[in-house]
């Protein structure tokens, strides 16, 4: 049973405390995307400068939540619901810091697409529309993780294809706009590969949504469709 009480208070107060710092880095993980994207859509080239020098925060994070996870495996040798526990929430800030890991890189390509004074400025309503679906899926994948809600979790899974298909609409236009006017090759390279961070964004939501429904049911979700997602939260 998830969420039961142990002998140890020192233990409840433990699992509470690294549930805590998860929803901590993924709060410094989520403005990390938000201020990324704002840069790219702004041309903000001091918030561009702050994305990229703040991603080290997020890998800080990382670090110490694995540390406290390796102790707590160490020091109260968990078993059952309380082990899936520790797998998910390693899993978990692995997704996370890869996050970070992507809107440094939005923040990047937004860098040298404002670079040069370039004339042909791209852009941007498709890339704002699809980021804030990624953005509204890691937040959502969150309250999962926070709340043990199964039903965001499966949101969150089925979102992940409307992500995708964005993704693909992007491609198609920027191909497009290649093809008018060879002026705009170097830009839409840059904003496509803007776009596929973000498209990664969600990948990496969508997978601390599948690692919920892990812990809550024993049941590894990854790699299979979401009909049998739907039909495994619903069991």
């Amino acid at each position: 049973m998830v969420n039961r009480k142990h002998i140890s208070k020192q233990f409840d107060a433990d699992l509470e405390s690294l549930r805590m710092s998860v929803l901590q880095m993924g709060g410094l993980v989520e403005e990390q995307i938000e201020h990324a994207v704002k840069a790219l859509t702004t041309a903000d080239k001091a918030l561009i400068e702050q994305v990229v020098a703040d991603d080290h925060r997020v890998n800080d994070m990382e670090v110490s939540i694995d540390e406290i996870c390796s102790q707590i495996i160490a020091r109260r040798q968990p078993t059952a619901s309380d082990l899936r526990m520790i797998i998910m929430v390693i899993k978990i800030i692995t997704d996370l810091e890869r996050m970070g890991d992507e809107a440094a890189k939005i923040a990047r390509m937004a860098k040298l697409i404002y670079a040069d004074g370039r004339i042909h400025k791209p852009r941007f309503v498709e890339i704002r529309h699809v980021a804030n679906i990624a953005m509204e899926m890691l937040r959502r994948s969150l309250d999962a993780f926070a709340r043990l809600d199964l039903a965001e979790a499966v949101w969150v899974a089925r979102q992940d294809e409307l992500v995708d298909e964005e993704f693909r609409s992007i491609i198609r236009q920027l191909i497009t706009f290649m093809m008018e006017d060879p002026r705009n090759i170097s830009s839409s390279i840059e904003i496509l590969f803007a776009a596929k961070a973000i498209e990664r964004i969600g990948d990496h939501a969508k997978n601390m949504s599948e690692y919920v429904i892990y812990l809550v049911k024993g049941k590894d979700v990854r790699h299979v469709g979401i009909e049998e997602i739907e039909r495994e939260a619903q069991e």
